[in-house]
């Protein structure tokens, strides 16, 4: 199976009940092909001249799709900008940013490609099977983008206090995504940890040379240098650690629960997952699974649904921590999310259609159409059909961390209006 052979084969567009109406920030549609996110943002900026914060999107969109989304500009200008991978197009004004919380879903048109004559009866059953129940609703791999090959997650020496591992983890260990000069950085840190000075000397200007910068003179003081670390970057271990925890706590609590429903295993960055295959009958504790919001965990969260406290302890004593130890001590600025995430993904809307593959003769391509909630993978979807592993882009840019040219972005601070 072969997915995003061209860009056009993932198509992603935006929902949100976003209009304009009045207000200091400007609303813009984005259409890109080929173009990841970040790099279409860092364009707009530097084409502009704005400030970082003064932008503020929903959503990360993959480079390779044909992909629909908004974002806003505070007193950004009345015109829209064009380039040879994007055009943004100026939608009128809005009183305040466009955030996450602004997405209703995503509408998604798929075409999978190169699959085998004799694949399609049993994919065709999971279709309808996908069509009629649903998807676990787990956070996918790219959720994960920032786990190195060693397998550790950044927050856990973090919520420990262990400061130097987590800044380790963060500067030096080497990880997929990185790009050709991030792992030259990187190899600099892992063979001089600890020389801070060599390690200046060597460095490329960037953020993580300021974090170095610090060490020269406090070269003991860990605790300090992790609060060094972008906050935008410190969000996203947290976030990780408390997906990949939600996710193993999930699969655990289907195994436990699951009765006689046949049970398949997906393979992912935080181990084999759970998934049904079959006519699925789950509780847990005193609610169906279909209708089950499953807490994002950590010491905010004190109202557990009945009966998973125990399974959420027991993914987490590996670890040698509890829940009362999912908690960032420091900086003040940092915290886990308190929520819940529904258990059960039902996909809208969802329509699968077969056609000869048009690039490669003699086999097959599966069009899929479906809309999802916000935070909700497509990828997942996809998997669900194949369980193999999709080579993605993770949630956030994690890579050259801190070339000073162009800034990079994420969402923005909210501005205050009066």
């Amino acid at each position: 199976m072969k997915l995003k052979t061209l860009p056009e084969d993932f198509r992603v567009e935006e929902i949100t009940k976003i209009r304009p109406s009045n207000g200091p920030f400007g609303l813009y549609r984005l259409d890109k092909c080929g173009l990841g996110t970040p790099e279409a943002m860092q364009y707009i900026l530097h084409k502009w001249q704005l400030s970082r914060k003064d932008l503020s999107y929903g959503g990360m969109k993959d480079r390779h799709a044909d992909t629909t989304q908004y974002l806003t500009i505070f007193r950004g200008p009345h015109s829209g900008l064009t380039d040879k991978s994007f055009q943004l197009g100026y939608l009128g004004q809005i009183p305040h940013p466009y955030h996450a919380k602004d997405i209703a879903a995503n509408r998604f048109e798929i075409r999978l490609r190169r699959i085998a004559a004799d694949q399609v009866p049993s994919l065709t059953d999971r279709c309808k099977f996908i069509q009629q129940m649903g998807v676990v609703n787990y956070f996918d791999d790219q959720r994960f983008g920032s786990i190195g090959f060693c397998g550790e997650l950044i927050a856990v020496p973090w919520c420990l206090t262990n400061y130097e591992r987590a800044l380790y983890l963060s500067m030096a260990e080497p990880n997929l995504h990185d790009r050709p000069r991030e792992k030259e950085q990187k190899q600099i840190l892992r063979d001089y940890w600890g020389d801070w000075i060599k390690c200046k000397a060597m460095l490329d200007r960037s953020h993580r040379r300021s974090i170095v910068t610090y060490l020269c003179d406090h070269p003991t003081d860990f605790k300090r240098a992790v609060a060094l670390i972008r906050q935008d970057l410190r969000g996203i271990y947290v976030s990780a650690f408390q997906s990949w925890v939600w996710n193993k706590w999930l699969s655990q609590l289907i195994i436990e629960n699951a009765g006689t429903a046949t049970l398949d295993r997906l393979d992912s960055q935080c181990g084999p997952l759970a998934i049904p295959v079959s006519k699925f009958e789950c509780t847990i504790g005193n609610r169906s699974i279909y209708d089950l919001d499953l807490p994002l965990p950590s010491a905010r969260q004190h109202d557990w649904p009945s009966g998973t406290l125990a399974s959420l302890e027991e993914i987490l004593r590996p670890l040698e921590m509890d829940v009362r130890q999912m908690r960032l001590k420091y900086p003040r600025d940092t915290f886990f999310s308190k929520g819940t995430r529904a258990a059960w993904l039902t996909a809208q809307d969802f329509a699968f259609e077969w056609e000869p593959d048009s690039l490669n003769p003699n086999f097959q391509s599966l069009k899929l159409s479906f809309v999802l909630q916000r935070g909700a993978y497509a990828t997942m979807v996809v998997r669900y059909l194949f369980n193999e592993a999709i080579a993605t882009e993770p949630d956030e840019d994690l890579a050259d961390e801190g070339i000073p040219e162009v800034p990079e972005i994420g969402p923005a601070a909210d501005h205050e209006t009066h």
